[in-house]
């Protein structure tokens, strides 16, 4: 894919910035919406098998994905679960949340590091430009992340939020 992102880590923040060839309208859609998020959410060899939301401040969205590909060895059948809590919507404009590994039940591990979210969506010419800025409590939680292979998760997502525009739009 020609448009990939861009990453830039600055002390406990990580910002990732990539645009879409997709109305703003359309790509904050995908990101509200249980539905959207099944077919895109997660790397590569990964499917969402559950994913609830409560699309407003102080709801909560919490999803399973699954490793579905026997290629990924040790990770194949592997669950991953995790939670947002949102704390500010601006329709097609901003989703701001607080992202946490979690377990089935929604409890979330003390061990493991959450990230305040902001998500920005802006709108030029047709095209949208998706900011993503995660703050971690501290540049060692942000290094633990990206040590787990976040950056290359997160790219494969990103190319799969493409993927399904391109379909969406057709």
């Amino acid at each position: 894919m020609a448009n990939k992102m861009t990453t830039k880590v600055d002390g406990n923040v990580l910002t990732v910035e990539r645009e879409f060839n997709a109305p703003r309208s359309l790509v904050f859609q995908v990101y509200s919406d249980a539905e959207h998020l099944k077919q895109w959410w997660g790397p590569r060899g990964w499917e969402v098998t559950v994913c609830k939301i409560d699309f407003r401040p102080g709801g909560v969205w919490h999803y399973c994905m699954k490793c579905n590909d026997r290629n990924q060895g040790d990770f194949y059948g592997m669950e991953s679960w995790g939670k947002g809590i949102y704390n500010h919507i601006v329709q097609n404009e901003k989703i701001e949340y607080t992202d946490y590994f979690s377990d089935a039940e929604g409890n979330v591990p003390e061990d493991m590091p959450a990230s305040d979210i902001t998500l920005i969506f802006e709108e030029h010419d047709g095209r949208t430009k998706l900011t993503n800025i995660a703050r971690y409590v501290s540049a060692e939680a942000l290094q633990a992340v990206l040590d787990m292979g976040m950056e290359q998760g997160f790219s494969e997502t990103l190319d799969r939020l493409e993927e399904h525009l391109e379909k969406v739009k057709a």
